[in-house]
């Protein structure tokens, strides 16, 4: 049976400080949790109901079983989280963060070299699911190297392009030599997905635009039939050829707020696969990723749609009401 979603890329474990408001040098307690966009992301549309799969790869150690354990106990299908199996392989990554609500939240990766989900293989790709998925759904980080780079080409080749390829924008500037690499990859992959999903820097990144407005236009041009541009405060802009939405932030007091983005994925690929108008698509995405930033860790802390349905209701509602 054809999955719902099928992501690909970044995989690894967050270790998160229980201690906000320090550096990590002052922190005391920590606690770990199953990360990477494109693993949230999986998770984050399995709490919705969708059967879904994630291709990535991890060092044959115990972060990398626990990896594996953790994304099948949230729902993901696991089959294709391969352990490497050549001696001495790099291990599965591991990401630090500091915490400084409500906007400043610090990324350490330890990556020795390429990590493992920059060694997905061409070869070793479940084609057939690639290609059946109703959504399939990679970021722009498995770009940044090889082998990772010519079997995310090679998946979408097998896909064709087909209704809905998905783009995630997630531009992090460790991986890459420079913003112009970053941007000759990002227009030959532009060449393959239908919908792009980024937030206004990324945007610069991908196609020389950090004005909304700009930036969606752009990435329209490129030939995708959906562009999504996160704009922080200001809320989310959703473009097509016919269609131009604005949606306004949803206020909720930060504590984490790197996890917002990969839950706003999951809740986008659940209305589109639900058949929504795209202002409801748009919302209820909007509504998860804040609901995300509310909480500490990513991956455990996606909601389910009843809870997002209900903070909608809540927001409806107006202010002094209760659900």
């Amino acid at each position: 049976m054809a999955h719902d979603l099928v992501t690909m890329g970044r995989t690894g474990v967050d270790i998160y400080p229980l201690d906000h408001g320090v550096g990590l040098e002052d922190v005391r307690t920590f606690r770990k949790f199953l990360g990477g966009s494109a693993t949230n992301v999986a998770v984050a549309a399995a709490r919705h109901g969708r059967a879904v799969a994630l291709i990535t790869r991890v060092g044959d150690d115990p972060f990398g079983r626990y990896v594996r354990r953790e994304v099948a106990r949230l729902g993901v299908d696991a089959t294709h989280v391969a352990p490497l199996t050549a001696p001495g392989g790099p291990p599965t990554p591991v990401t630090f963060c500091e915490v400084f609500p409500p906007d400043d939240f610090p990324l350490y990766f330890y990556r020795y070299g390429a990590a493992p989900d920059l060694l997905i293989e061409a070869a070793a790709l479940p084609l057939d699911a690639i290609r059946d998925a109703a959504v399939f759904w990679a970021t722009v980080t498995g770009l940044s190297a090889e082998p990772s780079r010519s079997a995310h080409f090679a998946a979408w080749r097998a896909r064709g392009r087909r209704r809905a390829t998905v783009l995630d924008l997630d531009y992090r500037p460790m991986f890459w030599a420079g913003p112009e690499q970053a941007r000759q990859q990002v227009e030959r992959a532009l060449e393959h997905v239908t919908v792009a999903v980024g937030n206004r820097e990324e945007c610069r990144v991908a196609v020389g635009e950090s004005e909304p407005e700009r930036a969606a236009d752009a990435l329209l041009a490129r030939g995708v039939e959906l562009a999504v541009v996160k704009q922080g405060p200001r809320g989310v802009l959703a473009a097509t050829r016919d269609e131009r939405i604005e949606v306004p932030s949803f206020p909720v007091e930060v504590v984490n707020g790197l996890g917002a983005g990969d839950a706003f994925g999951g809740a986008l690929v659940h209305g589109l696969l639900s058949g929504w108008e795209l202002r409801r698509v748009i919302e209820f995405a909007n509504v998860a990723g804040a609901l995300v930033a509310s909480r500490l860790e990513c991956s455990t802390a996606m909601p389910t749609t009843a809870e997002v349905e209900t903070a909608l209701a809540s927001r409806e509602r107006g202010p002094g009401r209760t659900p």
